[in-house]
């Protein structure tokens, strides 16, 4: 208040105040030497790992995106139409890709028990220090109560023996508890991956990895997203949470340096096309400047591209307009780099972050127009980067290989020429050729057409040497040489992909006309598919899963998580063993259900464990509802015990009422049943006879 009392007004500044403050203050940071000195590292990786892209990998991914979209080159269609004829296209690499595509989704993309990975204990599980204090505390329990009961105290041996069966009940409780915790960890894992997008990204995944040299899966990748939760106080609400997420990166937007195999071992950039949205929602998550976006946003669609003319034509791989969403996007570039300690700090990154100047230390800086809009350091414990890269057909020593249409190109140019001949030889061979002697004919005679009774007219010849004004001749038709072209090579596309015909459901002669003798081809067939299943298994599942299980660990105060875990990838393994595996289960079922010894082993909590296994293979709703859980049998199997031992003892009570005070079943005259009396050998005739 001033000195009359009266409240001072303060204005209120505008949007446009504050974005241009905001500005101003970017552009003075702009100046420091660490974001100077970054930018131009950015810039200089950028050009180095484009350039490399561009010679290498970039023509590849053009001609196996043509290749999949069943378009012949620029170059080769402009030769076709100068020799003219037919302009058509045989998909069989688009036809390869889909088969390859259905088999690895069929695979990969379960949900609960078909899920294709899963955790489990190491053989020696490790629990959390607090389980283990409580099992010791149980065995110091036991020996007390044991003293407590007035035995003799154990001699040396004794006690050792005693303590090691306590230790192995010991054991055997901390993987059973292991085992439990494991399986509740795998379901809130499997939930955090489909909240995250992961089946969505896996099914782009597999289209990317039959078609393309390789194929790219990003994540955990933490990203603010808006969502709808109930209220304390009930109702709908709208929060912000930070969301691990995983997509699909277009190989064309994916760069590294030339000089390694692994993406975690060099530099790695990735582009990105930033609408107005995706930058407002880096505003205000850890790591983006806030000022350097709102710069960015102030002068967001004018002067377009920063990296126009740089990119080789990416429309062309994408399949999208660039130039007509100049103004809808950015480029950002996102490097992932280790930068010398030394540089950092000459950089102006502060000394307390860098322990050893001399060291590299891994970093992710993100770019738009020469602005970073991030600078952090890796935090990872391992300085890995969100990417999982492999291939259809691994090449060593390179991160790219080969895919489907890389092996399926020569012979697709081959049976392409084929069907292009047998199009224009059946044209030209359709019916016969007509030669004219244009001498012989009148003024106005109309050549060009020819149908059923028709009138020609001709002049007679000057020369009179007999010479015929028409001359009829069938041209020769080579459509049985060319169509053995074509499926010889054909055949050798299914060979070399690893793909046969009847993968896909083709009639084949030979083995293939039984369903049992088509089962063992398709069988044959997988192995090489297996192959590729276990590439994406080891390269991208088992890397990921590993790393999201181990940001739980580092973030989440779960108690249920264990660090001593193996994640198990089972694609490779489902593919083959599926269908065998579901039979052998209902065959063991069955046997256990039948066979009273088997009842006897295994037990009513052992047959409970069986039917929830068989059953969660049908995608039950709730399963609980049909089978009662482990824990539930087993406090079953508890009171049924503790009522028949109830009973025992009230018919033991009962026994020893009956005359006799003993457990004896008496006849009505008073001697035992089921025995004889001292002169009472021989029973007496009835009617006294």
């Amino acid at each position: 208040m001033n000195q009359l009392g009266i409240a001072a007004i303060i204005p209120v500044k505008t949007a446009k105040q504050l974005e241009d403050e905001a500005v101003q203050r970017q552009q003075k940071d702009a100046q420091q030497p660490v974001i100077q000195g970054l930018a131009s590292h950015v810039r200089r990786r950028w050009e180095m790992m484009r350039d490399y892209k561009d010679k290498e990998i970039t023509p590849r991914l053009k001609e196996c995106h043509r290749a999949r979209n069943m378009e012949y080159s620029p170059e080769k269609l402009r030769e076709i139409r100068q020799q003219g004829g037919s302009e058509i296209f045989m998909g069989i690499v688009s036809n390869k890709c889909r088969v390859a595509t259905a088999w690895l989704r069929d695979s990969l993309l379960g949900t609960g028990a078909d899920k294709p990975w899963s955790i489990d204990p190491t053989p020696v599980a490790e629990v959390p220090p607090q389980i283990q204090a409580t099992l010791q505390q149980i065995m110091e329990q036991n020996l007390m109560m044991y003293y407590q009961q007035g035995n003799e105290p154990l001699d040396p041996m004794t006690l050792r023996g005693l303590a090691e069966r306590m230790k192995e009940t010991a054991k055997a409780q901390m993987q059973h508890e292991a085992e439990k915790r494991v399986e509740r960890m795998e379901r809130k894992m499997e939930d955090q991956l489909l909240e995250g997008g992961f089946l969505r990204a896996l099914h782009a995944f597999t289209d990317d990895i039959a078609t393309y040299p390789f194929a790219v899966l990003k994540g955990p990748a933490p990203r603010k997203r808006r969502k709808v939760t109930y209220a304390p106080e009930g109702g709908m609400t709208t929060t912000d949470e930070l969301v691990d997420e995983y997509e699909r990166v277009d190989p064309s937007k994916l760069y590294w340096a030339p000089w390694g195999d692994n993406l975690n071992d060099i530099p790695v950039i990735e582009l990105h096309s930033l609408t107005r949205e995706d930058l407002q929602a880096m505003i205000g998550v850890e790591g983006y400047s806030e000022d350097a976006i709102r710069s960015i946003l102030a002068d967001f669609g004018n002067g377009g591209s920063w990296l126009d003319g740089s990119i080789d034509d990416p429309d062309e791989v994408t399949g999208l307009d660039h130039d007509e969403a100049v103004n809808d996007v950015v480029d950002a570039i996102q490097l992932w780099d280790s930068i010398l300690g030394k540089d950092l700090i000459e950089w102006g990154l502060p000394e307390s972050e860098i322990e050893d100047p001399h060291m590299s230390y891994a970093c992710e800086v993100w770019m738009v127009k020469n602005t970073v809009i991030k600078a952090v350091l890796n935090y990872d414990p391992l300085a890995r980067k969100p990417y999982f890269a492999t291939s259809y057909e691994k090449i060593p020593g390179r991160i790219d290989g080969n895919g489907v249409a890389d092996l399926a190109m020569d012979a697709q140019a081959m049976c392409n020429a084929a069907a292009r001949a047998l199009a224009n030889n059946m044209g030209i061979s359709s019916g016969p050729q007509v030669g004219v002697n244009i001498s012989r004919l009148p003024a106005g005679e109309d050549i060009t057409q020819m149908y059923p009774w028709k009138i020609w007219q001709f002049q007679t010849s000057d020369y009179n040497d007999g010479s015929q004004p028409l001359t009829f001749f069938q041209p020769n038709s080579n459509a049985q040489e060319l169509m053995a072209v074509f499926e010889k090579f054909l055949s050798m596309a299914d060979e070399v992909t690893g793909l046969p015909r009847y993968m896909s459901g083709e009639h084949v002669p030979g083995a293939g006309r039984t369903s049992s003798g088509l089962s063992m081809l398709i069988s044959h067939a997988g192995k090489s598919l297996k192959q590729v299943i276990n590439n994406i298994d080891k390269d991208v599942i088992e890397p990921l899963l590993e790393r999201k299980y181990q940001r739980n660990l580092r973030y989440s105060d779960d108690p249920d998580l264990i660090g001593d875990v193996k994640i198990v990838a089972k694609g490779a393994m489902t593919l083959v063993v599926k269908e065998a595996e579901a039979v052998r289960r209902q065959e063991f079922l069955n046997l256990v259900l039948n066979s009273p010894v088997a009842q006897q082993i295994v037990g009513l909590p052992g047959a409970a464990e069986l039917l929830r296994d068989a059953a969660s293979h049908l995608n039950f709703a709730n399963l609980d509802r049909i089978v009662p859980t482990r824990e539930q049998v087993e406090q079953q199997v508890a009171q049924q015990m503790a009522m028949q031992q109830q009973m025992l003892e009230q018919q033991a009570a009962q026994e020893q009422q009956q005359p006799g005070g003993g457990p004896k079943n008496l006849q009505a005259d008073g001697s035992e049943q089921g025995g004889r009396q001292t002169g009472n050998f021989i029973s007496p005739r009835p009617n006294g006879v």
